[in-house]
């Protein structure tokens, strides 16, 4: 509100009444020069999943009350949004990366907030995770408006004063996607631009099957190889999909493949774990005769969670044992308990002291699906019985859930994980805020610890 003529008027119809007229207020002629229209900004409005973007609103009216509004559609079609209310400055600005947020999906200044901030929509289908990128060849496309006044956009219609997309890719211009069903392995392979050759990662996801490509994309995009290997759930692989039913020789034979693909250094790959990848990478790397030069687990066990039907990895049954199972208050399941290293089958533990490379274990201390805290411990304190301490770099993240992945995309605390035979919802954890600052910084922390052991 702005006082004129000792009336108090909105600031909104101050802008526009007084653009290009000349009116006589309280007997002084008041003469206005043209104002341009409100202009929301992106830059850059074509950029990386990882890399930071500039969102500002101009030409707005100062000191005055806006909500900047971002909407993405996954790929299953579902929507995603967040919202932030602002007071402009007194230059009728206002920029995230200076400007705090007072109200909406995140308050303070967070300059990528609108982006680590999204939520399923009002009406959305229950239990989404967080938007996976299943289609790494296009970009996810947001969509961000500059609304008046401080609303929510389930709250439309709104006055939209302006809008701008940006474009958010896990794949750079020129990488290339290989898939992969070779002597029976199951992958996607993504090769940087150029020659090479280049260093390499095996990347290894959980236990929610299928092929998960975009970590690996976002490798190559940073000049790294990465193959992404199924090993669970998916159709070119030996049935039942609910089994594993690949053992150590599979895995060897993906890593061989790295090695022996003439783009990469053979003797300069890496493995990267997530959940139950976690387990299988420390396995690898401990008594499967893989040479990996570093390990990157991400909130996982150090041994299986699942009964093994044989030596070589394969599970008889994908159901953990349903007696650690523990619930909240609203029915969802955690599977924390399962993975607590008292609860891990003796047999199943990775020998830990057998480890000769470098190992990033990061923790998520609000995980609700696994012992992360605790496995991290077992790990520290076995490496520090066999003299190998210098080995472990341990990353701990207060608030932050499972399912830590590249920075400035959304967390869901739980999520639907099965229908059949029974409905259940699982609890990942996780608070907005510091899960997306644990993504933000880990992803610099890996990068930084692939740089070391990868290229030098």
């Amino acid at each position: 509100m702005i006082a004129l003529g000792g009336k108090m008027i909105p600031c909104y119809t101050v802008q526009r009444n007084l653009a290009c007229i000349q009116r006589t207020v309280g007997g002084v002629r008041w003469t206005s020069s043209c104002r341009p229209a409100p202009l929301l900004t992106a830059s850059p409005v074509r950029a990386l999943i990882d890399d930071k973007i500039s969102i500002r609103g101009h030409f707005l009216p100062p000191r005055c009350p806006v909500t900047v509004c971002a909407q993405m559609q996954s790929d299953d079609g579902d929507l995603w949004e967040a919202f932030a209310h602002f007071n402009t400055n007194s230059d009728g600005t206002v920029n995230l990366t200076r400007d705090p947020s007072v109200g909406g999906s995140y308050l303070g200044c967070e300059p990528m907030g609108l982006l680590w901030g999204l939520q399923p929509a009002p009406g959305a289908r229950e239990g989404l995770r967080q938007a996976e990128k299943k289609k790494v060849e296009t970009p996810y496309v947001m969509l961000m408006s500059l609304l008046k006044g401080h609303v929510s956009p389930s709250e439309r219609p709104s006055t939209e004063l302006a809008a701008v997309t940006a474009e958010r890719w896990y794949m750079a211009p020129g990488v290339r996607r290989i898939e992969i069903r070779q002597n029976g392995v199951v992958g996607t392979l993504f090769l940087p631009p150029g020659p090479g050759p280049f260093p390499a990662m095996l990347d290894l996801w959980g236990m929610g099957g299928g092929l998960v490509e975009y970590r690996s994309a976002l490798f190559a995009s940073r000049g790294y190889a990465s193959f992404s290997l199924a090993y669970i759930g998916h159709k070119d692989l030996p049935g039942p999909q609910n089994l594993i039913n690949v053992g150590d020789p599979y895995y060897k034979s993906a890593f061989q493949l790295l090695q022996d693909h003439p783009q990469v250094y053979p003797d300069r790959i890496g493995i990267i774990g997530l959940s139950f990848g976690v387990y299988l990478a420390l396995r690898l790397a401990s008594h499967s005769g893989i040479k990996p030069s570093c390990l990157i687990c991400i909130n996982g066990p150090a041994g299986s969670t699942i009964k093994l039907a044989d030596a070589d990895g394969r599970t008889e049954q994908t159901e953990n044992d349903q007696k650690y199972w523990t619930y909240d208050d609203q029915g969802n399941v955690s599977f924390r308990a399962v993975s607590l290293p008292a609860n891990l089958s003796p047999e199943s533990k990775v020998k830990l002291e057998h480890l000769t490379c470098p190992l990033m274990y990061i923790v998520g201390e609000d995980d609700l699906s696994a012992s992360s805290v605790e496995n991290a411990n077992l790990i520290e304190e076995t490496l520090s019985a066999a003299g190998k301490s210098q080995l472990l770099t341990r990353l701990s993240y207060p608030g932050a859930g499972h399912l830590i992945e590249p920075p400035y995309t959304p967390n869901s605390r739980a999520s639907l994980w099965s229908v059949k035979p029974q409905k259940l919802v699982t609890l990942w954890g996780g608070h907005l805020a510091p899960h997306a600052a644990a993504q933000e910084d880990s992803w610099k922390k890996i990068l930084e610890f692939m740089e070391t052991n990868l290229r030098h």
